[in-house]
Protein backbone atom coordinates (compact mmCIF):
# COMPACT_ATOMS: atom_id res chain seq x y z
CA UNK A 1 0.00 0.00 0.00
CA UNK A 2 1.24 3.36 -1.37
CA UNK A 3 0.03 6.72 0.23
CA UNK A 4 0.70 9.74 -1.44
CA UNK A 5 0.72 13.23 0.40
CA UNK A 6 0.45 16.21 -2.46
CA UNK A 7 1.36 19.97 -1.68
CA UNK A 8 2.22 23.51 -3.90
CA UNK A 9 -0.82 24.13 -5.26
CA UNK A 10 -2.26 27.61 -5.20
CA UNK A 11 -3.28 30.37 -7.32
CA UNK A 12 -0.48 31.86 -9.71
CA UNK A 13 -0.90 35.02 -12.20
CA UNK A 14 -0.08 33.89 -15.95
CA UNK A 15 3.19 33.35 -16.70
CA UNK A 16 4.13 32.59 -12.98
CA UNK A 17 5.18 29.34 -11.51
CA UNK A 18 4.65 26.83 -9.02
CA UNK A 19 6.04 24.05 -7.79
CA UNK A 20 3.98 20.70 -6.87
CA UNK A 21 5.50 17.89 -4.47
CA UNK A 22 4.11 14.23 -3.52
CA UNK A 23 5.67 12.02 -1.15
CA UNK A 24 5.28 8.69 -1.17
CA UNK A 25 5.02 6.43 1.90
CA UNK A 26 7.04 4.09 0.06
CA UNK A 27 10.64 3.87 -1.14
CA UNK A 28 10.94 4.39 -4.61
CA UNK A 29 12.34 0.63 -4.38
CA UNK A 30 8.66 -0.70 -4.73
CA UNK A 31 7.87 1.91 -7.42
CA UNK A 32 7.35 1.47 -11.07
CA UNK A 33 6.46 5.11 -11.66
CA UNK A 34 5.18 7.90 -10.30
CA UNK A 35 3.57 11.15 -11.49
CA UNK A 36 1.00 13.69 -12.52
CA UNK A 37 -2.48 13.70 -13.85
CA UNK A 38 -4.70 16.86 -13.48
CA UNK A 39 -8.90 17.37 -14.07
CA UNK A 40 -9.79 20.69 -15.22
CA UNK A 41 -13.83 21.15 -14.47
CA UNK A 42 -15.94 19.27 -17.37
CA UNK A 43 -12.96 17.78 -18.94
CA UNK A 44 -11.53 14.60 -18.98
CA UNK A 45 -8.57 13.76 -16.35
CA UNK A 46 -5.38 13.64 -18.14
CA UNK A 47 -2.18 12.57 -17.76
CA UNK A 48 1.00 15.22 -17.31
CA UNK A 49 4.09 14.10 -16.47
CA UNK A 50 5.80 10.36 -15.60
CA UNK A 51 9.12 9.52 -13.98
CA UNK A 52 9.99 5.97 -14.32
CA UNK A 53 14.28 4.52 -13.79
CA UNK A 54 13.64 4.82 -18.09
CA UNK A 55 13.53 8.55 -17.76
CA UNK A 56 10.50 11.32 -17.80
CA UNK A 57 7.69 11.61 -20.42
CA UNK A 58 5.20 14.46 -20.54
CA UNK A 59 1.81 15.46 -22.39
CA UNK A 60 2.62 17.89 -25.59
CA UNK A 61 1.39 20.83 -24.04
CA UNK A 62 3.55 21.22 -20.86
CA UNK A 63 6.67 20.04 -22.84
CA UNK A 64 8.89 22.86 -22.03
CA UNK A 65 7.37 24.16 -19.30
CA UNK A 66 7.07 21.21 -16.60
CA UNK A 67 9.79 19.57 -15.32
CA UNK A 68 9.61 16.36 -12.82
CA UNK A 69 12.08 15.89 -10.81
CA UNK A 70 12.46 13.19 -7.93
CA UNK A 71 14.48 12.88 -4.59
CA UNK A 72 14.92 9.36 -4.00
CA UNK A 73 16.04 9.80 -0.42
CA UNK A 74 12.85 12.01 0.66
CA UNK A 75 10.62 9.15 -1.77
CA UNK A 76 9.14 12.85 -3.11
CA UNK A 77 8.63 13.86 -6.61
CA UNK A 78 8.39 17.67 -7.68
CA UNK A 79 6.77 19.15 -10.47
CA UNK A 80 7.82 22.50 -11.24
CA UNK A 81 5.55 24.20 -13.88
CA UNK A 82 7.01 27.56 -15.51
CA UNK A 83 5.06 29.61 -17.52
CA UNK A 84 1.95 28.88 -16.27
CA UNK A 85 -1.04 29.84 -18.79
CA UNK A 86 -4.66 29.61 -17.39
CA UNK A 87 -5.19 26.38 -19.33
CA UNK A 88 -3.19 25.01 -16.95
CA UNK A 89 -6.03 25.46 -14.05
CA UNK A 90 -7.28 22.18 -13.01
CA UNK A 91 -6.74 19.72 -9.83
CA UNK A 92 -3.60 18.22 -10.21
CA UNK A 93 -3.55 14.40 -9.02
CA UNK A 94 -0.03 12.32 -8.12
CA UNK A 95 -0.80 8.96 -8.94
CA UNK A 96 2.37 6.09 -8.38
CA UNK A 97 2.15 2.38 -9.45
CA UNK A 98 4.02 -0.03 -7.59
CA UNK A 99 5.69 -2.97 -8.91
CA UNK A 100 2.81 -4.98 -8.77
CA UNK A 101 0.92 -2.65 -11.11
CA UNK A 102 -1.01 -1.08 -8.48
CA UNK A 103 -2.11 2.19 -8.66
CA UNK A 104 -2.34 4.56 -6.27
CA UNK A 105 -3.34 7.86 -5.78
CA UNK A 106 -3.22 11.38 -3.69
CA UNK A 107 -6.05 13.71 -2.68
CA UNK A 108 -5.37 16.14 -5.41
CA UNK A 109 -4.29 19.88 -5.27
CA UNK A 110 -5.67 22.75 -7.09
CA UNK A 111 -4.34 24.63 -9.40
CA UNK A 112 -5.67 27.92 -10.71
CA UNK A 113 -3.84 29.99 -13.07
CA UNK A 114 -5.68 33.90 -13.49
CA UNK A 115 -5.00 37.48 -13.50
Amino acid sequence: QVQLVESGGSLVQPGGSLRLSCAASEPFFRINAMGWYRQAPGKQRELVATITNSGTNYEDSVKGRFTLSRDDAKNTVYLQMNSLKPEDTAVYYCYAVDTKARIYWGQGTQVTVSS
